[in-house]
């Protein structure tokens, strides 16, 4: 048996803020961390770091994020609801100090682009820039804000309607290996990681017994 330290509430109140922060962000384990491409409406754009992503539905495509609240103003949030489009970009081992960077706050003329070095790129005519050094790109469009009134956060939910894939990260069954693309996760708000597959498993059903998808 492991020793334990032992929180409950009260204690989890009296702990110095940084170190509530940095405990309560990186209990929930590893997390999608990706970069969020946006333009304001006279074409300024802008580049942020985030790691509350999550699945929503495959049909349609539909992915949330988490804002937290404001102010400051979140420039990336006002461009989303004011132009609609949006991009997600995975983060890999070459950029992931880059990315991080993003994360300051920078005045709003300037572009995090430019202050990080990392190049925009225009596909297909969407509105929002991509991030060119990423591998996995998304074109997102906006389709619902929600207020979470709990904590006075913001529910962003995004259709996907553009995808980008290195055609040998892609499996016949649609599966996207996104080792083998490079994408990095992340656990807390400065912890980045690279991860090994353990394996790959059929789908469970009462009466079948589980096998590795990676032998077949």
């Amino acid at each position: 048996m492991y020793n334990k330290i032992y929180y409950n509430t009260e204690t989890i109140d009296r702990l110095e803020k940084q170190q509530r922060v940095h405990l309560i962000n990186s209990l929930g384990g590893f997390k999608s961390v990706a970069l969020v491409g946006t333009s304001d409406k006279l074409g300024k754009t802008n580049l942020g770091i985030f790691s509350s992503f999550f699945h929503i539905g495959a049909n349609p495509p539909l992915i949330g994020m988490i804002f937290r609240p404001s102010p400051p103003e979140r420039d990336t949030m006002r461009n989303i609801i004011d132009t609609r489009f949006y991009t997600i970009n995975h983060i890999n081992e070459s950029i992931y100090k880059q990315a991080h960077q993003t994360s300051a706050r920078y005045d709003k003329e300037i572009s995090e682009f430019d202050a990080t070095g990392l190049k925009t790129e225009y596909r297909n005519n969407f509105f929002a820039p991509f991030v060119a050094e990423s591998t996995i790109q998304l074109g997102i469009e906006f389709r619902e804000k929600m207020d979470i009134s709990i904590n006075n956060t913001i529910l962003i939910i995004g259709e996907i309607i553009q995808i980008y894939i290195p055609e040998d990260c892609l499996n016949k069954d649609g599966f996207v290996d996104i080792e083998k693309a490079n994408t990095i996760t992340c656990s807390g708000l400065d912890s980045y990681h690279k991860t090994i597959q353990l394996d790959r498993l059929s789908y469970a059903k009462p009466d079948k017994e589980i096998t590795s998808l990676l032998q077949n």
